[in-house]
């Protein structure tokens, strides 16, 4: 009768070891699919982005190559670009262009191109020679009157250089005024960030500049940036 109990309790504890494997078995399967793989949560929505998009004036208005060809910014949506407001006769512009041009440099291949948007209708054998002495490395192109008024509206600010990072979505996440060296290092840095993909603070003018008129009464910049002046023709 003994050797009957314990035969007994001994299937009664293999039984409930089985069950408990086939337990584990089947909570594994119904976090995995039919071949044991966990599948991917392609359902989930994306993301909202956080950043506003560039104003459509600006994402839509057509801006004119040297050649006299015309493209929008809304053309390049899929790359990271880096709007830049400057003029020939501008000396803090002058001085922040390497950085430019080392952005252009480490960028390029995953995306990134900087568009230098002329503010002063300047001639095509000027801004040829600036480029030429400044061995720039990107596209320098014209923006018209209305353009530079809607990027204004944008910064808050009438005077250059000042730059507007957009992403690849077509996203507004960085707005820079001056050639302050901090700023042109807190550019670099932002416009690494985006070209890689990580989601970052939106970088933008200091409140100080909180409207064009105020901007436009202060006599003089102090921080690399000199005041817009009347265009050419």
């Amino acid at each position: 009768m003994r050797k009957f109990f314990n035969s007994t309790a001994l299937l009664l504890i293999l039984a409930a070891v089985f069950s408990g494997l086939t337990g584990c078995s089947d909570s594994d399967t119904s976090q995995k699919g039919s071949d044991g793989v966990q599948p991917a949560n392609a359902g989930a929505a994306k993301k909202p982005s956080e950043y506003p998009p560039l104003a459509s004036s600006v994402a839509q208005s057509d801006i004119k190559n040297l050649d006299g060809t015309t493209f929008k910014v809304a053309d390049k949506k899929g790359k990271v670009v880096l709007l830049n407001l400057w003029a020939t006769w501008c000396g803090p512009c002058r001085s922040e262009m390497p950085a430019l041009v080392r952005m252009q440099n480490a960028h390029r291949d995953q995306g990134f191109e900087v568009i230098g948007l002329n503010t002063d209708d300047e001639t095509v054998e000027d801004i040829g020679s600036f480029n030429d002495e400044l061995k720039l490395n990107y596209a320098l192109v014209w923006a018209d009157d209305k353009l530079q008024s809607d990027l204004m509206k944008i910064s808050k600010f009438p005077g250059i250089p000042q730059s507007f990072l957009v992403d690849r979505d077509g996203n507004l996440r960085g707005v820079f005024k001056g050639a302050n060296p901090a700023d042109i290092r807190k550019m670099e840095e932002l416009v690494a960030k985006v070209v890689q993909g990580e989601d970052t603070a939106l970088e933008q003018p200091a409140a100080a500049d909180s409207t064009v008129e105020k901007a436009a009464q202060q006599p003089a910049a102090s921080d690399g940036e000199v005041p817009m002046k009347g265009r050419s023709n």
